[in-house]
């Protein structure tokens, strides 16, 4: 089980959620997956259509450091997909937690 999360949002530019869709699901995602990055879930926010979630895991925070140090300064990272990506998003936000915390069962009585 991964010990970090890291939640990242990205408000997107407007009209551009369903081409940066495409483009996560085409190309992002599997490049993602190609570098052993565990992708827990991503997608277009249910009340936004340019809004945007990734949720990724990691072993530990120093693992997330080193992954997305290499991913994102690889060359096919770089001439790949980067660009078209990029382009789409207004910003983005990242939050990083204990895995400990983030609960996918409810508890009972809470």
């Amino acid at each position: 089980m991964a010990a970090v999360l890291e939640i990242r949002t990205y408000t997107l530019k407007a009209g551009c959620g369903a081409e940066f869709h495409r483009l996560a699901l085409e190309e992002s995602l599997p490049l993602l997956e190609r570098w052993g990055v565990e992708v827990v879930a991503s997608g277009p926010s249910l009340d936004d259509a340019d809004s945007y979630y990734l949720i990724r895991a990691y072993p530990s925070l120093a693992a997330l450091e080193r992954s997305q140090d290499a991913f994102y300064g690889s060359d096919e990272w770089r001439q790949g997909p980067r660009e078209a990506i990029v382009s789409l998003i207004e910003s983005s936000s990242s939050v990083v937690l204990p895995r400990a915390a983030f609960r996918l069962d409810p508890q009972p009585g809470g």
